[in-house]
């Protein structure tokens, strides 16, 4: 019910109590589902954080908010320096408005996965926070406004169909009065059950609580109540932290249950496959049998024969055919059984040694769901996860480095990649005695050539890096570049000039054709 009528007609107008004649000094976003609003008040700043989540809208008000330096962008400018008059709540309906000076109105729609903030300017909506949802920009404030018919006719009338008629009420409520034998219970008594919770639903208790396996905030004591509170702004955002964290924890939890579970499956997969495999091999024990068979029949075998018949001994003396390869002796048809009968031999124990290794793991894997599936909270489930090695570590993440490395004649080469990796490539990975290149009066890659002891810099070397110097640079499409060379001492960055530019006190410059 965070984002039922009842709960934001309490919630605007505590909201109105101690924001009307505040001022908003900034509004912005940190992530597209995410907005931010803070009001100057004559104590602590004031902040609402709008949450609109396709899977979950809600208002919270923390108590301090730090802006990140970085991915916030600043919005709805309009609002900027604008004192708020009024807040108005819209009758039977989710939503409520912030009405600032100079005919500027915040409008909160508070619709599930539909929510949407909107600005509007005298009755024209002209700014959404939403772009997705187009169909907000027709809003016409005047038109929000709902009735309910609470006569006595209109219940005799509607009693089948209640839910329609008070659709303010939402699941929390009916679940309540069902809970209640609201069901069962007569008309005059459904009625006078009406009245009840409408009188409740005016001066409210706040509840959070596990309601149809979920954390719901409710204007009445329904499910298991968590905790409960008298002021709809700190019920709002303590609500917000709650669902978020149970949110957190049941999104962690199931992500390592389908793990464990598919981990699970795979096994018992496999040791199905291998009981299977081993009932096959256990009911074919013929070659030992034919193989003694035959060594009994040897007299009786004629040369090059393709199959026999013998009396079976070990059934009774029952006729049993044998299929035999006529390129073989009688004698080395029975040892090839006989190695059939020993390799099978092998593979019946290989096989029962898997099953009872597989039968090890998935008791292991069984008893870790357990566990996971007994964690009740963020703090225990990572405990567990942690003491059974399933939390995942992060892999570490490849070192960029500042530069694109080439090599000629034995020489490395280094070519920045961008302004800022221009200045750790002149300034950390150089040394005095390198020799620095750059495009001459143009922006581009810092380039280097690392110095090796007592050798000096071909002429072919420093060309080809100045050449790389020319194509990385804003001349590459010229036929030719005129190119810095200059020792790396001679270059140098003084205080406050911006990424990449630096001062070249000597240098020499030669002309070539910029090439990659």
């Amino acid at each position: 019910m965070h984002n039922n009528y009842y709960f934001l007609r309490q919630l605007s107008r505590e909201l109105e109590s101690r924001l009307r004649g505040t001022v908003v000094s900034e509004c912005f976003s940190q992530s597209k589902d995410e907005l931010v609003i803070r009001f100057e008040t004559h104590e602590e700043p004031f902040f609402i954080k709008a949450s609109l989540l396709p899977a979950f809208s809600c208002l919270s008000f923390p108590e301090n908010f730090q802006r990140a330096r970085k991915n916030s962008a600043d919005l709805f400018d309009e609002l900027i320096g604008r004192r708020l008059v009024s807040i108005r709540q819209f009758e039977n309906e989710r939503s409520f408005a912030m009405v600032f000076n100079d005919d500027v109105t915040l409008l909160f729609k508070m619709h599930g996965n539909l929510s949407n903030v909107i600005l509007f300017k005298k009755e024209d909506a002209i700014l959404l926070f939403k772009n997705s949802l187009a169909a907000d920009a027709s809003i016409l404030l005047q038109t929000l406004d709902r009735t309910i018919d609470w006569s006595y006719e209109a219940f005799v009338s509607s009693e089948d169909k209640l839910s329609a008629l008070y659709f303010t009420f939402g699941k929390p409520v009916w679940q309540y009065l069902n809970d209640l034998g609201f069901l069962s219970a007569s008309r005059e008594e459904k009625w006078q059950a009406i009245q009840r919770v409408r009188t409740l639903l005016e001066t409210p208790t706040y509840y959070i609580s596990k309601f149809k396996n979920g954390l719901a905030l409710t204007l009445v004591p329904v499910g298991e109540i968590v905790k409960e509170h008298h002021d709809a702004i700190r019920a709002a955002t303590d609500f917000y932290y709650a669902y978020s964290q149970a949110s957190a924890f049941l999104q962690e939890k199931q992500t390592i249950l389908s793990s464990l579970k598919a981990t699970l499956n795979n096994y018992e997969n496999y040791t199905e496959k291998t009981f299977s495999r081993l009932a096959e091999l256990e009911g074919e024990s013929n070659y030992k049998i034919w193989a003694d068979l035959i060594m009994a029949n040897l007299h009786a075998i004629p040369p090059r024969a393709e199959k026999i018949t013998v009396s079976n001994f070990y059934l009774h003396d029952t006729p049993t055919e044998i299929k035999l390869k006529k390129d073989l002796s009688p004698q080395k048809n029975a040892e090839a059984f006989y190695r059939k009968s020993k390799n099978q031999h092998i593979e019946l124990e290989r096989l029962q040694r898997a099953i009872e290794q597989k039968e090890k793991e998935i008791a292991a894997i069984k008893t870790k769901i357990d566990a996971v599936e007994a964690a009740c909270d963020l703090k225990s489930l990572r405990s567990t996860t942690s003491a059974f090695g399933l939390s995942k570590q992060k892999e570490k993440q490849p070192e960029v480095l500042p530069y694109h490395a080439f090599e000629c004649m034995g020489f490395k080469i280094l070519v920045g990649r961008n302004a800022q990796s221009n200045d750790v490539l002149t300034f950390r990975h150089s040394f005095k005695e390198d020799l620095w290149l750059h495009a001459k009066d143009v922006a581009g890659s810092h380039v280097l050539v690392k110095y090796q002891s007592g050798k000096p810099f071909p002429k072919d070397v420093v060309e080809r890096a100045a050449e790389l110097a020319a194509y990385n640079s804003k001349r590459k499409t010229e036929s030719l570049c005129p190119v810095i060379v200059t020792p790396k001492k001679f270059v140098r960055k003084r205080k406050g000039d911006p990424a990449g530019a630096v001062v070249v006190e000597r240098e020499e410059v030669i002309m070539v054709e910029p090439r990659k």
